[in-house]
C-alpha cells in the first residue's frame, strides 16, 4: 500500500491493516527479527486518530530502534543497552518532526547488534533474512526497517546509514533509501556508532513516496533546471549487476569519460580500508567502556569488530589519512563540474548465509564507503536483476538540498 492508499483507511481500520500486515506477512521467526516494539492495537488507533494534517499525514512508519521514544527503552540491537542507558524521557528528533507532519509511529524496528554491520545477522534476537528469499540476507545494520517496507507491512521505516547501512539493504531488497548527512539535528540523538560517519534516513517502496518524503522533511529541493551528472562504473561487480546498474543509470544520464573515471577510481580505490580504520577507531572509543564488563553479551561478530577495533593504532590512523583527504579532494574537484554522480550501490544481490564474509563486506564497503567518508548524502533506486533478486544505484549530489534527488525520483514515475 502507497502513501495515500493508507491515508484513505479510517484510523481504527489503519490500525487493523497494520496489525493484520505483520501477522500475515511475517512467519513468527521473521517477526522476531523484525520487529523490536510494537504499538498496542488501542494506542495505534488513537495515534491514527490524533495525526494532526499534514503531508505525512496517517501514513504509518516503522522506527529503527537506535532512536528514542518516550518510555520506551532503546536497545540498539543488542542484549544489554537497555540496562545501562535510562528510559527515555523524550523522543528523539526524528519522531518529533515526523509526528510534525502527521505520520503516525508504529513501532520499533531490529538491527545488526549496535548498527555495527552491514548484514542482517543479529545474535540476540535473529537474522533478519530478505522478506521474499529466505536464506538470503536483508542487508543492514538496519535490516528491520527495509524488511517492513519490503515485505509491505509499512509504506515508510527510518533507518541510519554509517558505513552503508540505508544503502546496502534498500539494493538488496530493492526498495528507495535515503541516506542523509553527518551531524545533523536527526542523527545528533541516536545512539552513536562512529559519530563522525553517522547519518538518519529512510526507506520507502515507491518513488513518489520518497519524493512526498524527503519534500515533507526536508523541504522543496532547490531550483535549477536537468542537473548534471555522469555513471562512474566500478570494477569488482557481479556480471548480472554490472549490466543492469549500467543500463538503469545510462537511462538517467551518460557514462564518465575517461579522466573523470581514472581520477576517481584511483582516489576511492582504498576507500574501504580507510573507511574501516577511521570509523573502527571513533566506535572503539564509544565501547570501550563496556567491553570488558559486557565482554560476554556481545554478540561473536560484535566480539570480533571491537577486538579488530581496539587494536587499530594511532600508526594506522595517521597512515590512512592522507587518503582520507584524496577521497574527499577528489569529491570537491568532481562538484566543481556536476551536480550529482551515480554509482553502483553493492556489488552483487542479497547475500547467501554462506557468503557473509569478511571479503564481501569489503566488496560492499568498496562502493559505500567513499560517500561516508565525505559525508554526502545519497538515494538509491533499486534496480531489477533477472533472477527476481536486485541491486541498487546511489545518486549522489553534493547536499540534501540539491534538486538531483527529486528528478533522479521522478525519472521513475
Amino acid at each position: 500500500m502507497s502513501f495515500a492508499e493508507w491515508q484513505h483507511l479510517g484510523p481504527q481500520d489503519a490500525a487493523r491493516e497494520l496489525n493484520r500486515r505483520i501477522g500475515t506477512l511475517l512467519s513468527p521467526a521473521q517477526r522476531r527479527a523484525t520487529i523490536a516494539a510494537l504499538l498496542d492495537p488501542e494506542a495505534l488507533g488513537a495515534a491514527f486518530a490524533s495525526a494532526p494534517p499534514g503531508p505525512l499525514h496517517g501514513v504509518p512508519y516503522l522506527l529503527k530502534d537506535l532512536f528514542d521514544v518516550r518510555g520506551m527503552a532503546t536497545l540498539g540491537g543488542s542484549s544489554f543497552l537497555g540496562e545501562v542507558r535510562p528510559v527515555p524521557p523524550v523522543d528523539s528528533r526524528i519522531v518529533r518532526d515526523l509526528a510534525a507532519t502527521g505520520a503516525v509511529l508504529a513501532g520499533k524496528t531490529h538491527l545488526f547488534e549496535f548498527a555495527w554491520g552491514l548484514t542482517g545477522q543479529n545474535a540476540h534476537y535473529g537474522d533478519c533474512e530478505h522478506p521474499r528469499f529466505p536464506g538470503r540476507t536483508s542487508g543492514g545494520s538496519s535490516s528491520g526497517s527495509a524488511v517492513a517496507v519490503a515485505a509491505g507491512i509499512v509504506p515508510l521505516a527510518i533507518g541510519t546509514d554509517t558505513g552503508g547501512s540505508i544503502r546496502v539493504p534498500a539494493s538488496f531488497c530493492g526498495i528507495y533509501g535515503y541516506r542523509g548527512v553527518p551531524g545533523d539535528a536527526w542523527i545528533s540523538d541516536a545512539v552513536a556508532l562512529a559519530p563522525s560517519y553517522d547519518t538518519a534516513g529512510w526507506f520507502t517502496r515507491t518513488a513518489g513516496d520518497m519524493a512526498v518524503t524527503l519534500e515533507a522533511l526536508l523541504g522543496p529541493s532547490g531550483p535549477g533546471g536537468e542537473p548534471r551528472g555522469c555513471y562512474l562504473e566500478m570494477p569488482g561487480l557481479d556480471p548480472d549487476v554490472a549490466l543492469a546498474c549500467r543500463q538503469a543509470a545510462l537511462a538517467l544520464t551518460g557514462a564518465a569519460d575517461a579522466d573523470t573515471s581514472s581520477q576517481l577510481l584511483h582516489a576511492f580505490s582504498p576507500a574501504a580500508e580507510v573507511y574501516g580504520v577511521m570509523a573502527g577507531s571513533e566506535s572503539w572509543k564509544l565501547h570501550r567502556k563496556w567491553s570488558e564488563k559486557y565482554r560476554a553479551r556481545y554478540g561473536p561478530l560484535l566480539l570480533d569488530r571491537l577486538e579488530r577495533a581496539h587494536a587499530i593504532s594511532p600508526a594506522q590512523l595517521a597512515a590512512v589519512e592522507p587518503s582520507c583527504q584524496t577521497i574527499r579532494k577528489a569529491w570537491e574537484g568532481y562538484f566543481a563540474s556536476y551536480d550529482y554522480l551515480i554509482m553502483p550501490a553493492t556489488p552483487c544481490a542479497a547475500l547467501e548465509g554462506s557468503e557473509l564474509t569478511h571479503a564481501n563486506r569489503l566488496r560492499l564497503m568498496g562502493l559505500t564507503a567513499p560517500v561516508s567518508i565525505a559525508g554526502l548524502p545519497a538515494l538509491v533506486l533499486p534496480v531489477a536483476l533477472p533472477s527476481g533478486l536486485s541491486a541498487g544505484l546511489q545518486v549522489i549530489p553534493r547536499d540534501p538540498s540539491n534538486p538531483a534527488l527529486q528528478w533522479a525520483l521522478s525519472s521513475r514515475a
